[in-house]
């Protein structure tokens, strides 16, 4: 489908991301967000973990100039479900339907089965003033074209948040769970920083799991093998289908991974001897390691912690990142230095009424998310000094 925008650019939406090209896309996408690359996304696609079966046909979207240049684009998904998405709208979706309306197909722009925010508006540099209004309106468009009765933008960043809001979307608040790093030197620098009690945890903690006699290993790049993969993906389908049903990624999702970006790819691993026996997926942006998936074949005491939390903090410090983003709820992880910071996502409805009663409820959800926040604050695991708190909540 292609239209002719107000402003004299060219609309495109299209079923495949193979279709637009690599360099194009990376130019608008830039280089600091690993999961809005091409190579990322054409990973989900190519390995069909990404398709109409699984609930999720792309339509993404383009804006080119008269010479053909994109300008703008952004991820989009027609979807039959809500599955994936970490931003939960299945009850929206029953009230509509209770209602006599149809809540489904709908749209979404986001990172599939990836609750990391991050521009979803992407720009060229050289993109003039306005594109990204532009680019809310298109998204608009086509939701009106394909009468969709939603169009939801997830895991938002600050800038697309409000063009987005400007453009009549409400605004959904959550929050997740980052460590900061203000330049520790190593892991005991930044414990610390920490009240005694929680730094004398963690130690606990991280000893525990190696008197249990487990190994632990770090890869990425060209140490990252197949046989990594393989054990890898048997954890994670073991855990998903243990504990959230029917898993997206497929075996090959990870050999697209390793082939195309295995230098953005941190793999945590767990042996016990040289049995393979849990791992942590991360993927590394310019300057934040994000983590992703996790999965294990037996339970031993506080290895999630380890592999998931620990390793991710130590790494960042070493590489002189600055944050690890540990994805979705959570509250253990305030324990264990990592702090609460608020997430936005963005929702268009075309129905009047239908949207009213939406904005009444997330009035109401903010208000809660603000109490949270607030009573998180009381029990940060940083001492204070100078009379201060440690790192501020955001």
């Amino acid at each position: 489908m292609q239209k002719s925008d107000s402003i004299g650019l060219e609309l495109a939406v299209h079923e495949r991301l193979s279709a637009i090209g690599r360099a194009d896309w990376d130019a608008c996408a830039g280089q600091q967000n690993p999961f809005l690359s091409h190579d990322f996304l054409q990973a989900l696609e190519e390995s069909g973990s990404v398709r109409p079966e699984t609930g999720w046909l792309p339509q993404h979207v383009t804006l080119r100039d008269a010479t053909g240049r994109l300008l703008a684009c952004a991820p989009l998904y027609l979807k039959g479900h809500s599955q994936g998405e970490y931003i939960f709208d299945h009850g929206w979706a029953r009230a509509y339907e209770r209602a006599g309306g149809q809540y489904y197909p709908k749209l979404l722009s986001a990172v599939p089965f990836t609750p990391v925010p991050g521009p979803r508006l992407l720009l060229h540099p050289e993109a003039p003033a306005g594109m990204r209004d532009a680019l809310v309106r298109s998204l608009i468009r086509v939701a009106e074209l394909r009468g969709s009765a939603t169009l939801a933008v997830n895991f938002t960043n600050p800038d697309d948040q409000a063009a987005l809001v400007a453009a009549g979307f409400l605004e959904r608040q959550g929050h997740q769970y980052h460590f900061n790093n203000p330049g520790y030197t190593d892991f005991e620098d930044f414990l610390t920083a920490l009240q005694s009690r929680k730094r004398k945890q963690i130690r606990k903690e991280r000893r525990a799991v190696a008197e249990a006699g487990i190994r632990v290993q770090r890869l990425t790049g060209s140490a990252l093998k197949p046989e990594h993969w393989d054990h890898f993906h048997r954890f994670y389908i073991d855990t998903y289908d243990r504990k959230w049903g029917s898993p997206y990624l497929t075996r090959g999702f990870f050999d697209l991974l390793q082939q195309r970006m295995a230098d953005s790819v941190l793999l945590v691993m767990a042996f016990q001897g040289d049995l393979p026996i849990a791992g942590a997926l991360n993927l590394i942006g310019t300057d934040t390691v994000f983590g992703r998936n996790w999965g294990c074949i037996e339970d031993f005491a506080f290895l999630h912690f380890e592999l998931c939390y620990y390793q991710a903090i130590e790494f960042a410090i070493e590489r002189r990142l600055a944050r690890v983003e540990a994805g979705t709820q959570g509250e253990h992880k305030l324990q264990r230095g990592y702090l609460p910071v608020v997430t936005t996502s963005a929702h268009w409805f075309a129905d009047q009424g239908f949207e009213d009663a939406v904005a009444r409820f997330l009035e109401a959800e903010r208000a809660e998310e603000a109490e949270l926040r607030t009573a998180l604050a009381c029990h940060t695991p940083f001492r204070q000094t100078n009379g201060q708190e440690g790192p501020d909540f955001h």
